[in-house]
């Protein structure tokens, strides 16, 4: 991907959000700083920023939301026995005139849905997603349009790491690369089985190299 034109961030999955932060901090030297938490998506993050509008995402079980129901990447991130990435956002100005190509192209898909989180100086972001119906188990991306008033996280989250390279990988190429045409998205495609997604970081310490 042309890295900070479209992709906002990577979401490296953990079951513990402690040992995510301790898992960067490790190989970067770059200690990711506490996000906040989502309510009732029994989640909590902590961000490093990998330059201009673009950001790493931890995200892990939130254990102060143990009423909430294991569903969806709740789920995932309990069965993790070591970080992963999971998923990939991307950018847009318009969620609606996203919506509004994936309906041309007859791609399935929820939303947009309204999302917000408080960060622990207590300011809320918000922001509105789009999630296609089926992802490829997170080789495809979803879609993200933060709202006018809410910072990009990149900008306060602790800096010093860059996005060397991301690319999306898949035993037919080709076939992966329509798909993304279709969302309007580009992204290094790389053949290669099984599908995968692949990322770079490097930091004033070391290197990280993700993978799903």
């Amino acid at each position: 991907m042309k890295v900070g034109a479209t992709l906002d961030h990577l979401l490296l999955g953990c079951n513990d959000l402690e040992q995510g932060i301790a898992f960067v901090e490790r190989h970067t030297g770059v200690r990711p700083a506490m996000g906040g938490v989502h309510p009732g998506h029994g989640t909590c993050n902590a961000l490093v920023s990998l330059g201009l509008q673009c950001y790493l995402e931890v995200i892990a079980p939130d254990p102060n939301q143990a009423e909430v129901s294991w569903g969806g990447v709740l789920r995932t991130l309990k069965k993790l026995p070591a970080p992963r990435l999971i998923a990939w956002i991307v950018r847009t100005l318009n969620i609606g005139e996203v919506a509004e190509r994936l309906r041309d192209n007859s791609v399935a898909f929820r939303g947009p849905l309204p999302g917000s989180r408080a960060r622990p100086d207590g300011h809320v972001l918000r922001w509105q997603t789009l999630h296609l119906d089926d992802d490829r188990n997170g080789l495809l991306p979803f879609f993200i349009e933060w709202d006018a008033d809410s910072e990009h996280p990149s900008f306060d989250a602790p800096a010093g790491c860059r996005l060397e390279s991301f690319a999306v990988a898949s035993p037919d190429s080709g076939a992966l690369s329509a798909e993304l045409q279709k969302l309007g998205v580009e992204v290094q495609v790389e053949q290669d089985d099984p599908p995968h997604l692949r990322a770079h970081v490097i930091g004033p310490a070391g290197e990280l190299r993700l993978g799903t």
